[in-house]
């Protein structure tokens, strides 16, 4: 395959900034030309670096990560530096990154991660690899209601979740029982103790039905939580829970979008699935919102307190905990992790069930069965290690996964196929292409032309989430869905147009 236009220039000027790159076909490969030579001298010096290790240590350097970018995506030596950095964390005590790669919506990351990034460890886990937004992920529900059907009453629907999703109308206050078993187990907690005692929105659920889909959920909707990483306030010993962030989008890339199956290309798994074209989709995109800013807030500077004192602080700032120095420090941060998982599982769960009780209000008895939920936010127990995904999905074999284009374009119905050179992952999404304060400066022009939003109904409160957000923000979608078809790691099993994006 020939390489793309100008690549030895951006090769060179990649080294200038301590970057080895090379390509071969779509693939990008990135190490750090000089990065920790004078760190292992530095470390080699202290007690708590053993020989065992030294290996390790000598041959960081030689880390190497790849990136899957289509053919005319930029390059961003922002994001490949720090792709790089991911790769070549190592702890002093004990534990290494054994393989880092990156999918094809690819771009630099506010907190020194980059947004895409796929790394396996053995020993060590990374707090700041998966940053705050815990258990962000992405739920699809699919409706047997017609395109014109849907447009008839519109307005009436939208005007209800206007109100559930911005104005606070929406009751999902839980007993404390229920809140913390919603912590502790996730789904299954939250839905056992709502059995119990049902309050808010939700006794008006079918509960039978929301038990049955949680076999259509990551792990089950529930992972290994416990109630002392949660915030004190949202777990009181008895009385009602009221808490504002559940049941909300929040906001960034964050969504709930109403969408048409525009095409089936997999018609078996399609129909196994539930999913037919014409119908009426519901996509939300959201994850555990203020618990996971606290959790993971919190892990950030505790894994930072829990670097050896008497060693220089790494230049890329990650600071992973050791298993062999801090093995109850490492099971607590997997654990309050998890904590903020189950709430974030929950909080998609309750955005979904919001709408379908105003679907069922508006449109009549209509079942709106889930397709399947998902993270893209997560560390997980892989091999002899853990795999932390920053804004990529699993892609197992046989993995349903759902990657959504901007709300100008559209979304994916997937299925993986458990591809190792990519860590058995793929994309989140397309990908940001301009920055949100890019979007957003002086001078700008915001006309919806430019913007891409023309014809794209977008329901608001804020016009510069619209801006921001806007599909010209963002990477085209095609191409990163073909490139991961062509790389052996999905197939594309439906197509979802957009018809109207919920952004808060």
């Amino acid at each position: 395959m020939q390489q793309p236009k100008n690549l030895n220039r951006l090769l060179r000027a990649l080294s200038r900034q301590g970057l080895d790159v090379s390509y071969s076909n779509k693939v990008y490969s990135i190490s750090l030309n000089s990065s920790l030579k004078e760190h292992w001298q530095d470390a080699s010096a202290t007690k708590e670096v053993n020989s065992s290790l030294k290996e390790h240590w000598q041959d960081a350097s030689a880390t190497t990560a790849e990136v899957l970018l289509p053919e005319g995506f930029a390059v961003e030596a922002k994001a490949l530096k720090q792709l790089a950095n991911l790769a070549n964390v190592r702890h002093p005590q004990g534990g290494c990154v054994c393989r880092t790669c990156a999918t094809p919506d690819f771009h630099p990351g506010d907190s020194g991660v980059a947004i895409g990034s796929i790394v396996e460890t053995a020993g060590m886990v990374i707090p700041a690899a998966l940053g705050s937004d815990i258990n962000c992920g992405m739920r699809l529900h699919v409706a047997d209601l017609s395109i014109a059907q849907f447009l008839a009453k519109r307005d009436q629907f939208v005007e209800l979740l206007k109100g559930d999703y911005f104005f606070g109308t929406r009751d999902v206050s839980m007993t404390a029982k229920t809140a913390r078993a919603m912590f502790q187990h996730g789904i299954p907690g939250w839905l056992d103790a709502m059995l119990d005692k049902a309050t808010g929105s939700v006794v008006n659920s079918d509960f039978e039905q929301l038990a049955t889909e949680c076999d259509r959920t990551f792990l089950g909707g529930s992972m290994n939580g416990d109630v002392k990483w949660a915030p004190a306030e949202l777990v009181p010993n008895d009385g009602l829970v009221r808490d504002g962030g559940l049941g909300t989008i929040g906001g960034g890339n964050h969504f709930v979008e109403i969408q048409v199956v525009d095409e089936v290309l997999d018609k078996a798994r399609a129909y196994n699935w539930g999913v037919r074209s014409g119908q009426i989709a519901f996509m939300i995109h959201s994850g555990s919102r203020n618990v996971g800013k606290y959790i993971g807030g919190m892990w950030r500077d505790w894994a930072r307190d829990a670097w050896p004192k008497n060693l220089k602080y790494p230049e890329s700032e990650l600071f992973p905990l050791s298993l062999s120095a801090n093995p109850e420090l490492v099971h607590s941060y997997l654990q309050a992790e998890a904590t903020a998982a189950n709430y974030g599982f929950v909080n998609r769960l309750l955005l979904a069930e919001l709408l379908r009780l105003r679907l069922r209000q508006v449109f009549g008895d209509i079942e709106a069965p889930l397709v399947y939920d998902l993270p893209h936010n997560i560390t997980l127990a892989e091999g002899a290690g853990w795999v932390t995904r920053k804004g990529a999905c699993p892609a197992y074999v046989e993995q349903p996964l759902i990657i959504p284009g901007s709300m100008g374009a559209p979304s994916y119905l997937l299925i993986g196929k458990g591809n190792d050179r990519f860590l058995r992952s793929a994309s989140h999404g397309a990908g940001r292409a301009r920055s949100r304060f890019d979007m957003s400066r002086e001078g700008v022009d915001k006309s919806d032309t430019a913007l891409g939003l023309t014809g794209v109904d977008c329901i608001t409160l804020r016009e510069e989430r619209r801006i921001e957000e806007a599909p010209a923000a963002y990477k085209p979608i095609q191409p990163v869905i073909d490139a991961q078809v062509e790389a052996q790691m999905v197939d594309v099993v439906a197509k979802m147009k957009p018809v109207l994006t919920f952004k808060a």
